[in-house]
């Protein structure tokens, strides 16, 4: 029988394939609510006999409707729970011998769950790992700021915090699924990955794991005052004080409610600022205690020399944005001019970028310059600082699209995920790929599959780190050129064609060079 001993009970598993054992939906923390509302994570309570594990948990309060994942529901508490996946060898024997990959949803920390059908551990755990996906609080119940924080009971970054918690169970039960708890991988996307990030400069973390996968980490994280600001703004949305005694009387939906007209006001406004192009309210907080200091920061200061870590971004990274609507249209050049003042980019930077795409419309423009500043250049600095600082980094993108009657699907955001998954197949994900995956995007994504499990075992998924020589070392010998100059030409470059070293397309990282990470301001 596939029954797991945790530390809080019995977990009935079952068999989500016939070599794969999967246990979902196990608690690894209390119901952050009633009286652990806007706390730390609270223990998981034990429970008698033999629970039933073969379901995923609620879902945190969020008002996304996923494909194929479940919704929330007003009243669902329990939400702080996990799902393993375990060879069935594995499971068998125990023993904690197979490494650990433990995986962090995206979603702008606002909406997303571990239940979505692209994050199903089954391929993976064919590979020889132990996968673990977990839900934690996102929105105003993970990463709002409550006023007085921690020095009333209310820290910021609760969300994190829920991470930490979580792989800290993974350290004390890990081995009852067949993982080594001293061989833990954190991976993640998008906001996921920014998580992995500021997981990395945490002191609440340290040891918890040791090495790291990001795919398409987003900037930025915020001050405490622009976090402040925000809560007055959802405070004056539900219409509460932005009290702590205030921001309690209101129920999760009501929260969540009062974000969702917060960011209809910034899209409906042109005049609002950077957060009209793609309303994200909430981001790590640097608060001086959960997160000490920005990651790219922390890394420059060798906070995570220790840990081995694998960047990876899309090539096209906000066209899957503008294609589901979540960002403002730009289509004139005074619209693009108010966009590059907006975000204070130098004013080289959209002439340069047309230069290099001479013959693109200003919404290809607008769109390559946006996903550069929030996702691709954002992923070569971290994986370049690292280096810098002794770590060990590895880079790639994904650079796969697929051209129909409908046009072209774009190596857009978020698609680069069922192919690390090994999950091409779920109908949820057709509309990423673009239709039924071909035998050449079955290819691509065994390759994947298999630089994930390799990295996740020893450290190396296949390809030159940026480390020593690699990194280092310049195209015309002088140690004193930038980093940033000589690791295209180290990177993996992912495509259903062929994977090939460095970039096949166009390089924009000379436009960018000595542009800081702006702050998105309310």
């Amino acid at each position: 029988m596939d029954i797991f001993r945790t530390d809080n009970g019995l977990a009935q598993g079952f068999r989500a394939a016939a070599d794969v054992v999967a246990a979902l939906g196990i608690p690894y923390a209390a119901p952050p609510f009633g009286d652990g509302r806007f706390r730390a994570p609270l223990p998981a309570p034990a429970w008698t006999g033999v629970r039933d594990c073969t379901e995923f948990g609620p879902i945190a309060p969020q008002s996304a409707e996923l494909p194929g994942a479940p919704v929330w529901s007003p009243g669902d508490e329990d939400i702080l729970t996990l799902n393993v996946w375990t060879p069935a060898s594995a499971s068998a024997s125990g023993g904690g011998r197979l490494p650990v990959l433990v995986w962090i949803h995206g979603g702008a920390y606002t909406f997303g769950s571990s239940a979505q059908p692209d994050f199903d551990g089954t391929v993976l755990a064919r590979a020889g790992l132990v996968v673990v996906t977990f839900n934690h609080r996102i929105g105003f119940e993970g990463f709002g700021h409550v006023p007085g924080g921690a020095a009333v009971g209310h820290p910021d970054n609760r969300g994190l915090l829920d991470q930490v918690e979580a792989l800290r169970w993974v350290r004390e039960n890990i081995a009852a699924f067949g993982g080594d708890p001293g061989n833990v991988t954190i991976a993640g996307q998008s906001s996921g990955a920014a998580s992995v990030a500021c997981l990395m400069v945490m002191d609440r973390a340290r040891g918890l794991f040791r090495r790291a996968i990001a795919h398409s980490p987003a900037s930025p994280c915020y001050t405490r005052e622009i976090a402040a600001a925000t809560t007055r703004e959802i405070a004056a949305a539900a219409g509460c004080p932005a009290t702590p005694e205030g921001l309690t009387s209101m129920t999760p939906q009501a929260l969540v409610a009062a974000a969702d007209q917060v960011v209809e006001a910034y899209r409906r406004d042109p005049a609002s600022g950077s957060r009209h192009y793609d309303p994200s309210l909430y981001a790590p907080v640097l608060d001086g205690d959960v997160l000490p200091v920005d990651p790219l920061e922390g890394m420059a200061a060798g906070a995570a020399r220790g840990v081995d870590l694998l960047v990876c971004h899309t090539t096209e990274e906000y066209w899957l944005l503008d294609a589901v609507g979540s960002c403002a249209k730009v289509t004139t050049d005074e619209q693009l001019a108010l966009f590059a003042r907006d975000f204070g980019l130098p004013d080289d930077l959209v002439p340069d970028c047309r230069a290099a795409l001479p013959d693109a419309p200003v919404s290809d423009l607008y769109l390559t310059v946006f996903g550069d500043l929030l996702f691709g250049e954002y992923s070569n600095r971290l994986a370049e600082t690292h280096a810098r600082a002794g770590g060990r980094a590895f880079l790639s993108r994904f650079d796969r699209r697929r051209t129909g009657p409908d046009g072209t699907v774009r190596a857009w955001h978020c698609a680069d995920v069922p192919f690390a998954f090994g999950t091409l197949d779920d109908e949820a994900v057709a509309f990423l790929l673009g239709g039924t995956p071909t035998p050449a995007d079955h290819g691509l994504s065994r390759r994947m599959v298999r630089a994930w499990a390799d990295f996740a075992a020893d450290g190396n998924p296949g390809w030159p780190s940026l480390d020593g020589n690699h990194g280092r070392a310049s195209l015309d010998g002088d140690p004193g050129r930038p980093l940033g100059e000589n690791s295209a030409s180290q990177a993996r470059t992912w495509a259903a064609d062929g994977d090939a070293a460095g970039g096949r397309r166009a390089s924009r990282r000379a436009a960018w060079a000595g542009v800081g990470f702006p702050v998105l301001r309310p």
